[in-house]
C-alpha cells in the first residue's frame, strides 16, 4: 500500500513541487519516497511514488519499478501473486524480488492487458511504457485504490492518489465545486459518488475496473478489463450456495492474510467482521487482534456480543472509546489533509480506530466492508424480498409474518415501515434521502439533484444491492476507508471484495437471500459452526453511530457562536434554520447526520474558498 503521484507536461517538474507531493504522500508511503523523471516524445514525464512495505520489505523492491521498457508506481496489494508468479516462472521468468510489485509488472509484460484478469487484489497504478511512448492509468475491479485526474493546458495531464498531492503537483489552487457541497447536505452521502464529480471542479477519477491510455499529447482512450455479470442460477439450492459461500471466502481471507508484517483486525458485533475474525482463527490458525470503537449510542449497542466472540474465539480485543476532546480542532486538521468534508460522523470515528491501531504497531488491517451489499443486510431489503416473492405464496407469508414480529418493531425509517411498500411503488427511493425536503429547504437558492439509479439487473432487489455495490454506499466507504487508514500508514484489505466471491453471490437465487427475518442468511448459514451463534443469530442490524451532540456542545456560547458565525456556508444555507435546528432539545437521526455535514461543509469552505 503506498502513495503514487505523476505528471505529464511541457516542462519538467520543479524540485520543489516534487518535494511537496512526496511529503504530502508521506503518511501512505513512510518507508521510502521517490521521484523519477523520463522524456516521453516531446514532453517531460515524472512518476513519484511513497512505499508503505506490506510484501518484500527489502528496497530491491523500492517505485519505481523498472521491467525491460516499462516502468510502474503501484499502490495497493496483489494477494494471489504467489500463485501468479509460479505461473509466470512456469513459462521462464526469472524474478528479482519476492514482491506483488513484480508479478503486476510480469502479469501484464507477459500476458498484457488482459492479464489482469487473473489478479485477485486492490490496485490503483500507472505504467510508463518507453518503447509505445504511453501513460497507462488502471484501478481494480470495486475502486479499493483512488487514483484522481487533472487535466491541465496543452495536453498536460496530472495524477495522484489524494486530491492535496495533485495540488502540490501543480501548484494550484482547485476550485471549489458548491453542486457537491450542496448535494452532500441535502441528499446525504449516497448521492456523492453517482455524478463522477468531486467536490472541486477540474478533478476527475478513474473509473474503477478501467485502463485509461494516455499519449503524449494528453489524449487519452479508456476500457473496460472488467464488468459484473448478475446471472442467477435458479437451481441452485440454499445448501449450495451456503457451501460455495463457505469456500470462497475462507479462499478470500487466506490470501488477504498474506503480508510480511502482522495485521489487525477492525471488529464490531456484527455477522461481518466476525465472519473473518472466525475464519482467520479456526480455520487459518490467524493470531488475532481485533480493535473496537465502543457505540455510545444505546440503540447500536453490542459490547455483548463483542464479549462473546472474544470469548468464544479466544483473540485479543482492544475496544477504544471515542475522545470527545478537540472535536472541533480534530475535524478541521482532518478535513484539511483530506481535501473532502468528512462524510459521515462513523468515518471521524473510525479515523480514531486506525489511529490506536497504528499506535499499536500494525501497518495492515482487515475490514468487513461489502458484506451488506453482496448477501444484503440493510432494512430496506426486509421489504426488496418481500417484492422479490410476492407471487410465492408459499414463501410470502411466513416472510411477512417474520418481518412483523422481527423488523418492524425496529425500524425507524418511515418509508420502510410498510412491508409491502416496494409491492404498492417498485420506483419508491425517498428512504433512501430521507428528509432531503427538509434540507432543501434551508437552502438559500432552489436547488435539486433527482435521484438517479444505474440499470444493472431486471431484479428489483439485486438492481438496489448492485446500486449500493458500484454507486451509492460502497464507493463511499472504500474512499472513506482508505483515507482514515492511509492517514495512519496503514493498509486495509476487504475480503468480501474478492471477485471470485463476488462472482458467486450473483449467482445466487434472490429467495435465498432471507430466511425468517433474517438478512444474510446464506452468509449465516455458511458460518455455521465457524462464528459464535450467539452472533450469527442475531437479527438486530448493529452499526456504529455517535450522536453529534456528545461531540458538539451546541449550548456552549464559545461553539454556538461559531456555528452561527459569518461563514461561506451560510452563503448556501439559511442561519436562521440552522439557528432553529440547534435549539432543539433533541435531534432525529436524520437531523443529527445534517448537523454534522453542516459542521464539515463550514469547515470545508472556510478552508478552501
Amino acid at each position: 500500500m503506498c502513495g503514487i503521484a505523476g505528471i505529464l507536461s511541457n516542462t519538467p517538474l520543479e524540485a520543489n513541487r516534487a518535494k511537496a507531493c512526496l511529503a504530502h504522500l508521506r503518511h501512505r508511503g513512510p518507508d521510502h519516497q521517490e521521484e523519477h523523471p523520463f522524456k516521453m516524445g516531446r514532453k517531460a514525464l515524472s512518476l513519484l511514488h511513497a512505499r508503505l512495505s506490506i510484501i518484500d520489505l527489502n528496497e530491491r523492491s523500492d517505485q519505481p519499478f523498472h521491467l525491460n521498457q516499462k516502468w510502474l508506481v503501484f499502490n495497493g496489494e496483489i494477494f494471489n501473486y504467489r500463485e501468479i508468479r509460479e505461473d509466470l516462472k512456469t513459462e521462464g521468468h526469472i524474478f528479482t524480488t519476492d514482491s506483488d510489485t513484480e508479478v503486476l509488472a510480469r502479469t501484464i509484460e507477459a500476458w498484457g492487458w488482459e492479464g489482469l484478469d487473473k489478479l485477485e487484489g486492490m490496485w490503483a497504478f500507472a505504467m510508463f511504457d518507453e518503447a509505445d511512448q504511453k501513460i497507462y492509468l488502471c484501478r481494480d475491479r470495486f475502486g479499493e485504490k483512488p487514483l484522481f485526474l487533472r487535466r491541465l493546458q496543452d495536453g498536460a495531464i496530472s495524477f495522484a492518489s489524494e486530491i492535496g498531492a495533485l495540488s502540490t503537483l501543480t501548484g494550484e489552487r482547485f476550485r471549489i465545486n458548491e453542486d457537491q457541497v450542496l448535494r452532500y447536505l441535502v441528499n446525504g452521502y449516497k448521492s456523492l459518488k453517482k455524478q463522477k464529480t468531486q467536490f472541486f471542479h477540474g478533478v476527475e477519477e478513474v473509473a474503477a475496473g478501467t485502463v485509461m491510455r494516455i499519449d503524449e499529447n494528453g489524449h487519452d482512450h479508456t476500457w473496460h478489463y472488467w464488468q459484473p455479470n448478475f446471472n442467477q442460477e435458479p437451481d441452485m439450492s440454499f445448501e449450495e450456495a451456503v457451501s460455495g459461500v463457505r469456500s470462497h471466502l475462507i479462499e478470500a481471507v487466506d490470501v488477504r492474510l498474506r503480508a510480511d508484517v502482522p495485521l489487525a483486525f477492525c471488529m464490531s458485533g456484527g455477522v461481518d467482521s466476525n465472519a473473518l475474525i472466525s475464519i482467520a482463527k479456526k480455520i487459518h490458525g490467524y493470531d488475532v487482534h481485533g480493535f473496537t470503537i465502543l457505540n455510545t449510542d444505546a440503540r447500536y449497542e453490542e459490547k455483548d456480543l463483542i464479549d462473546a466472540a472474544v470469548s468464544q474465539l479466544g483473540v485479543r480485543n482492544t475496544s477504544i472509546k471515542p475522545d470527545t476532546q478537540d472535536f472541533l480542532e480534530r475535524l478541521k486538521s482532518l478535513i484539511k489533509s483530506r481535501h473532502a468534508p468528512v462524510l459521515t460522523i462513523s468515518y471521524y470515528v473510525q479515523w480514531l480506530l486506525y489511529e490506536a491501531l497504528s499506535k499499536a504497531g500494525y501497518k495492515a488491517s482487515v475490514s468487513g466492508t461489502a458484506a451488506d451489499e453482496l448477501f444484503s443486510g440493510y432494512y430496506d431489503h426486509h421489504a426488496l424480498y418481500l417484492h422479490a416473492i410476492q407471487n410465492d405464496t408459499s414463501m410470502f407469508g411466513p416472510a411477512l409474518a417474520a418481518w412483523q414480529k422481527h423488523i418492524a418493531p425496529i425500524v425507524r425509517n418511515p418509508i420502510l415501515q410498510d412491508p409491502r411498500v416496494f409491492i404498492k411503488n417498485p420506483l419508491e427511493r425517498r428512504h433512501i434521502n430521507l428528509d432531503a425536503d427538509v434540507f432543501s429547504s434551508f437552502l438559500v437558492k432552489p436547488w435539486k439533484d433527482a435521484f438517479r439509479e444505474v440499470f444493472f439487473t431486471p431484479d428489483l432487489m439485486r438492481n438496489r444491492m448492485a446500486n449500493e455495490l458500484f454507486e451509492e454506499v460502497i464507493p463511499v466507504i472504500l474512499h472513506e476507508d482508505d483515507h482514515n487508514a492511509m492517514m495512519h500508514s496503514v493498509e486495509n484489505r476487504s475480503p468480501f471484495l474478492d471477485r471470485r466471491l463476488f462472482d458467486f453471490s450473483t449467482r445466487i437465487p434472490t429467495r435465498h437471500l432471507l430466511k425468517e427475518g433474517r438478512t444474510k442468511a446464506v452468509l449465516r448459514e455458511a458460518m455455521r459452526g465457524i462464528a459464535p451463534d450467539q452472533i450469527l443469530d442475531n437479527r438486530r442490524k448493529v452499526g456504529f453511530n455517535a450522536p453529534i451532540l456528545e461531540l458538539v456542545d451546541v449550548n456552549d456560547q464559545p461553539t454556538r457562536n461559531w456555528l452561527l458565525d459569518d461563514s461561506p456556508i451560510f452563503d448556501l444555507l439559511d442561519r436562521t434554520a440552522i439557528k432553529n435546528l440547534i435549539d432543539q432539545d433533541a435531534l432525529t437521526n436524520s437531523r443529527s447526520k445534517f448537523l454534522f455535514s453542516f459542521i464539515n461543509a463550514k469547515i470545508f469552505l472556510e478552508e478552501f474558498v
